[in-house]
């Protein structure tokens, strides 16, 4: 019988308290989901895009990953493996002021998460295009693998990213 990995355990977790959010609480409403497997690296990646139910401008993506190394130390039950998934999250925002308002950003995830986290955030704008707003794009890195020890964690979590997108909605 084929036991699931610590990556499927974690995608089907989140996958349930984000669509809780989305279909029961909506509170958000999730605009795209990607479950890939690359065979080139034979890696796995869960993505889930949402925004807040009421504020469209923040998007919010939840990538949850796992490479070889990961899904073959645990299901071959190497002695050595410490199987877990890397978590990323990104958001989108749209800035007018870049250098206030990219500190403002750094401070206020700052706030929320503390140490836990490794940020950044790349500018760019569409040359050619007649507009006074960028685009940000903010990769927040969770530093620690994570395990099915944090199952427990995710609605905690999924707080967090959403006060995180309430945040980010506020600046201007």
């Amino acid at each position: 019988m084929f036991d699931p990995t610590v990556f499927e355990n974690l995608k089907v977790s989140f996958e349930n308290h984000l669509y809780d959010l989305d279909n029961i609480d909506q509170k958000i409403l999730i605009q795209n989901r990607k479950d890939q497997m690359d065979f080139a690296t034979l890696s796995r990646c869960l993505s889930l895009e949402f925004i807040l139910a009421d504020q469209p401008e923040v998007i919010a993506e939840l990538r949850l990953e796992s490479l070889l190394e990961d899904l073959a130390g645990e299901i071959l039950e190497m002695p050595e493996a410490q199987p877990g998934c890397t978590l990323l999250l990104r958001f989108t925002k749209p800035v007018s002021e870049p250098r206030e308002q990219c500190r403002q950003i750094e401070e206020a995830l700052y706030s929320i998460w503390e140490d836990e986290i490794e940020l950044t955030q790349t500018i760019s704008f569409v040359y050619g295009q007649d507009s006074q707003f960028f685009t940000n794009r903010i990769a927040v890195r969770f530093k620690p693998k994570l395990t099915e020890e944090h199952m427990g964690d995710i609605k905690n979590f999924l707080t967090y990213v959403l006060e995180s997108l309430e945040q980010l909605q506020r600046i201007e």
